[in-house]
């Protein structure tokens, strides 16, 4: 059984920037307080003729130029992302086709924040079965073009852009070491995007109650990730 190594990375982000000061002219906050809280001090917002496919196309093809690889010996390409270009089809269908990975296999995976572990793992299980010899991960969002701007609980976080690895399979003593997957579905109320999908799709009038832009419970939130990822940590830690 191989083990899965990343023998590469590449990452894009949006042009504009967003500074703690440009958001003190929006909403009710200050550089002191966001940077406290969140030790963020700007975030990047990509334009309108920008979609998640932007950013992971170009994340791949830095990723596989560092590599020295041909896109057409990419078996798997997959990416981790809840703000794709459309319902469907897949963002990694562009993402395939765009940077000419014309043998691979595509499938997207939405799982917010943890996607790209998400992702991460599915590909290492695939390497080490025997499945695929190599992939490129991706993960990527957009989240700003969801974000109510008006809300500074949630407007200062968020901003766009996409990392890539290529994964490759490996007699060496090296790679993916272990990983913890865990998830928690009560907690969805307490951060959710509630239009778009198929509950409340956006061909339909929203009714009054529903939000079209992302709600967070911060506290909540807050609380619960500081528990969960301290305690995932300390599992992954021991596991390797």
């Amino acid at each position: 059984m191989s083990n899965a190594a990343i023998r590469s990375i590449g990452m894009s982000v949006a042009d504009r920037v967003l500074t703690n000061a440009d958001l003190e002219k929006l909403v009710d906050t200050s550089d002191e307080w966001i940077t406290t809280r969140t030790g963020i001090s700007e975030r990047r917002i990509s334009a309108d003729d920008e979609g998640a496919s932007t950013f992971a196309v170009r994340a791949a093809k830095q990723a596989l130029s560092k590599a020295g690889v041909d896109p057409a010996q990419v078996e798997m390409v997959i990416v981790a992302c809840v703000t794709g270009d459309r319902i469907f089809p897949a963002t990694s269908c562009y993402v395939q086709d765009a940077i000419g990975a014309v043998n691979a296999g595509a499938f997207d995976v939405g799982a917010a924040c943890a996607g790209f572990i998400y992702a991460l793992e599915i590909a290492n299980s695939m390497i080490r079965n025997g499945s695929i010899k190599n992939a490129l991960v991706i993960g990527v969002d957009v989240l700003t073009k969801f974000v109510d701007w008006t809300d500074r609980s949630t407007c200062i976080l968020f901003g766009d852009g996409g990392g890539a690895v290529f994964l490759e399979a490996t007699d060496e003593d090296r790679g993916i070491l272990a990983s913890v997957i865990k998830a928690d579905g009560s907690g969805a109320r307490h951060i959710t995007m509630e239009a778009g999908g198929s509950l409340y799709p956006s061909s339909r009038k929203l009714p009054d109650n529903v939000r079209s832009t992302i709600y967070m419970a911060g506290q909540e939130v807050y609380r619960f990730a500081v528990k969960a990822m301290g305690d995932s940590c300390c599992a992954v830690l021991e596991k390797a």
